[in-house]
């Protein structure tokens, strides 16, 4: 396996650590839990703490799932990396994976030092809020979408 070949994956993938990184830290910095400021009349940057997995699932048990959610973010940032390896020419694949084995590592980052994720973009409309997300979610968001048009594009190709 040529190195050139896995590189951008996995400097994309670390490239979106990095991003959700500074951007949790700079929130925190800037932020009390809870403080909210309104940007425009759709979004809102707001400091909150996510215990839970996507959309506050199970934020509210006793505290066992932080390394249940920390475990299956290692679990799946190994299979992601045997997949970028096994398929590094396949570029909307891995480009896929990229995202997603970022968002995993920077959400993973946030549940090994604090026990829970940093989440700040908020997104309403006629009084209802999506969940607060990070850049993170967002990563594994644009990966799992993009995931999902190269199933439909290797169809097509007759793969």
């Amino acid at each position: 396996m040529q190195l050139t070949k896995l590189l951008p994956w996995f400097a994309g993938a670390a490239v979106i650590v990095a991003a959700d990184r500074v951007t949790k830290l700079l929130m925190l910095e800037a932020f009390a839990p809870g403080e909210r400021l309104q940007l425009t009349g759709f979004f809102n940057l707001v400091l909150v703490f996510n215990k839970g997995a996507a959309f506050s699932f199970l934020a509210g048990a006793s505290g066992w799932q932080t390394p249940v959610f920390a475990t299956i973010s290692s679990v799946a940032s190994v299979v992601i990396t045997v997949l970028i390896v096994r398929h590094s020419g396949n570029r909307l694949l891995c480009a896929a994976l990229a995202l997603m084995l970022g968002g995993a590592l920077g959400n993973l980052w946030d549940r090994l030092e604090w026990g829970h994720v940093v989440d700040f973009l908020d997104f309403h409309a006629a009084g209802w809020h999506w969940p607060a997300f990070n850049v993170a979610d967002s990563a594994i968001t644009i990966g799992a979408g993009l995931l999902i048009l190269e199933s439909f594009v290797r169809r097509d190709a007759g793969g």
